[in-house]
């Protein structure tokens, strides 16, 4: 982008609602990076408050190397991260939470764990302070879940406290709430990714914006991930797979009908249940194979995007 600069760090904080926890949140990070070498900027991201939280952010940002971002509306902590990610200028990005849960002293470690060599470090709250049953155990479930549909072994997916690489952040398309996501979204693109432990504290202030109520949105979520990481590369073979399932139940259903012709009386062999059943899912297996192919043909139109390449590193 235009606005890229010469900086080396970034750290992004999207916030709702925060409007006590701005002010200590920013003189917090701004201690932590006291002695850091590098030059950095603190972006601030509005996400659509309605608590006084954007005049907090304007007067945090009267202090040098601080900014604020403002969302018309409120439009979710993925899409405000993003938000802070494209106005970002630095080599590096770190992202934290704005509920002072995480801790501004892991930035200086995270950003020295991906200066090894990674392209992303996540953090891990090994000690998570938070309610068992609402939080905790849900994210248990959520972590074992996501580790089991992707192959990418992250503990702690849910996270925020995160560092990345700028050429990692430019493949990144987030939306909906796949902040949780990000490592099974990189590790698609062969991001070499690693796991760090990190402090966590309790909510100071203010309340937190997740709950049990979201679990069928994350559901619904990681089955567009599973769809985008694993077959977005070979759309044909996810919609082939679909098509011969019910191919195969059509295919039970013609039988049962010739069944029906063999065994049973008159009346009942003339039933067109069975045979239509049977048309209607070969008709669908066959809609699905359709798909399939269409979706093969605009890959095939858009490869060769940087986009679509896994990382190649020079050495």
């Amino acid at each position: 982008m235009s606005n890229r600069t010469d900086l080396h760090l970034s750290v992004v904080v999207p916030l709702y609602d925060e409007v006590n926890n701005v002010s200590p949140l920013t003189d917090w990070i701004l201690e932590s990076l006291a002695d850091y070498e590098g030059q950095f900027e603190v972006l601030l991201v509005d996400d659509g408050s309605s608590d006084g939280t954007w005049e907090a952010i304007r007067r945090a940002a009267a202090v040098e190397g601080v900014r604020g971002i403002r969302l018309g509306r409120n439009v979710g902590q993925t899409a405000a991260m993003m938000a802070g990610f494209d106005q970002s200028r630095g080599r590096v990005v770190v992202s934290l939470d704005g509920d002072l849960q995480n801790d501004p002293r892991d930035i200086s470690a995270l950003v020295e764990k991906l200066e090894e060599g990674h392209d992303l470090v996540c953090g891990w709250r090994r000690r998570r302070q938070d309610r068992a049953l609402l939080r905790r155990l849900p994210s248990w479930c959520a972590n074992h879940i996501i580790r089991w549909l992707t192959g990418v072994p992250i503990r702690d997916n849910g996270c925020s406290l995160k560092a990345y690489r700028r050429d990692l952040l430019d493949r990144l398309a987030l939306y909906a709430d796949q902040h949780r996501f990000i490592p099974a979204l990189a590790a698609s693109y062969g991001a070499r990714i690693v796991e760090l432990p990190v402090r966590h504290h309790p909510r100071r202030s203010g309340r937190s914006k997740y709950g049990l109520s979201r679990t069928g949105k994350v559901l619904i979520d990681l089955a567009t991930l599973k769809m985008v990481t694993a077959f977005r590369l070979r759309p044909l073979a996810a919609f082939g797979a679909a098509a011969f399932v019910l191919f195969v139940i059509a295919l039970l259903f013609l039988s049962g009908w010739f069944v029906a012709v063999i065994a049973f009386t008159q009346a009942k062999a003339e039933s067109l249940v069975f045979p239509g059943a049977s048309l209607l899912l070969a008709g669908a297996g066959f809609y699905l194979l359709m798909l399939g192919l269409l979706g093969e043909v605009a890959l095939r139109s858009n490869l060769g995007r940087a986009g679509d390449a896994p990382f190649v590193k020079e050495l």
